[in-house]
């Protein structure tokens, strides 16, 4: 006999009356996070097969942060915004390729006297294995030698495979260095008008949301660049400076070294700081060293305890477990590329979610005005001479592309920003 539809609905309420009230939640939270994981799972997978084209997008969008002041200062000049570009990139490229040329200089002029000192330093750890608490013979030291030379001749074909790989990964990084380079005139040229045609990809009810995530985002992973770049700038002055002091060989490409290390939070200052350590080792023997690890252990706990609290925490409200975990989470799907961008990537999320999670943009006068007044310009949306402006690339290099709204930060600071006009293009 077939149940009518009464009793059938009466069967299941009766069933659902039975199931716990907790593990009716559970279920439901269950099926939900498993597909938002799965999701995720396949948007990481995706970015891992199109890596070669996300790492340059992400590096010029990190640049375009940093170098847009210097942009928006020559337009100030009546320089046209061409122009101003063109100088800012080609500045920069000077920059970088003078300090390449200086550092290889070091190099080229340091190696001979490295070797006599490392020769000098191999000779002092022989002594201290045999005189030292070890009391190694000379037959064994030689016997340990002889066995690493072996290891290394049994895996020549393993070496050379690796070498090849990373001539391949060389030539890959070339290629990517000029393609993000290639971005990065245009984010500096266009990329308020790249973000507004993003914007207008999304349904009109979301675009003020995402306009004002996207632009908080990129206030927050701004801050960062330029606020990692001076921890940076402080770590590698405080190690270079104690190498040079205690005259440990090649002390300013080590400086160098732990500057573009430091942009890897906590690992990459580590890192860079165990290879100081190791080269005072080899050159000036094990009193150096324990002097050098002294020196990487102060600045270390300087940016820890001074630097890290008070300059970066402002700027990126992140929990040092999370940056860490990050790190490790980014170093661990991508390589270097991943803990690279694992910090900023998570700044710009964190600031977006709470942007939207608090529903932040229903309050944004701004974001709206172009769509009330499309192509208004900035004066006629109420700018005011009180706030301070944050902008995106490219903002403002063509009059009457976009309104500007005041808001709020996390902080309770003041933010007058240029909208995005999304009635555009419709």
């Amino acid at each position: 006999m077939t149940p009518t539809p009464d009793a059938k609905s009466r069967s299941d309420r009766q069933i659902a009356q039975d199931i716990p009230y907790g593990v009716r939640i559970a279920a439901a939270w269950s099926w939900r996070l498993g597909l938002i994981l799965l999701m995720i799972g396949a948007l990481v997978w995706l970015l891992g097969k199109v890596s070669f084209l996300i790492i340059p997008v992400m590096v010029a969008a990190l640049l375009a942060g940093l170098l847009y002041p210097v942009v928006l200062w020559l337009r100030q000049r009546n320089l046209p915004n061409g122009a101003a570009v063109a100088i800012t990139v080609l500045g920069f490229i000077g920059v970088i390729g003078g300090a390449l040329a200086l550092v290889g200089r070091q190099l080229v002029s340091g190696f001979g006297e490295l070797w006599t000192e490392a020769l000098t330093g191999i000779q002092q750890i022989q002594d201290w294995l045999a005189a030292g608490p070890l009391h190694l013979t000379a037959d064994q030291i030689d016997q340990y030698i002889s066995d690493g030379v072996t290891a290394l001749q049994d895996n020549s074909s393993t070496i050379l495979s690796g070498a090849l790989s990373f001539g391949s990964t060389a030539g890959h990084f070339a290629a990517g260095l000029v393609l993000a380079l290639f971005i990065l005139i245009f984010f500096l040229l266009e990329g308020s008008r790249i973000w507004a045609f993003l914007v207008r990809l999304l349904p009109k009810t979301a675009r003020r949301a995402a306009d004002g995530a996207g632009r908080r985002g990129w206030t927050s992973m701004v801050s960062y660049v330029r606020i990692q770049m001076f921890v940076a700038f402080v770590d590698a002055v405080g190690i270079g400076a104690g190498a040079a002091i205690i005259q440990v060989p090649l002390a300013l490409p080590l400086a160098v070294l732990v500057f573009i290390g430091s942009f890897i939070p906590v690992v990459g200052a580590l890192v860079t700081g165990a290879i100081a350590v190791l080269l005072a080792l080899v050159a000036n023997g094990p009193v150096n060293a324990l002097i050098m690890l002294a020196i990487v252990l102060l600045v270390q706990q300087l940016e820890s305890h001074i630097l890290q609290p008070l300059v970066m925490g402002k700027a990126v409200a992140l929990h040092p477990v999370a940056v860490i975990l990050s790190v490790a989470a980014g170093s661990y799907l991508a390589g270097i590329p991943g803990a690279l961008f694992a910090v900023p990537l998570l700044a710009v999320v964190n600031t977006a979610v709470r942007y939207i999670a608090g529903r932040t943009w229903e309050h944004d006068e701004g974001l709206g005005a172009a769509e009330l007044q499309p192509g208004a310009a900035p004066s006629e949306a109420g700018g005011d001479s009180n706030f301070k402006e944050v902008h995106l690339p490219g903002a403002g290099s063509r009059s009457g592309s976009s309104a500007v709204g005041k808001t709020k930060t996390a902080d309770n600071t003041s933010v007058q920003e240029p909208a995005v006009d999304t009635n555009k293009g419709e």
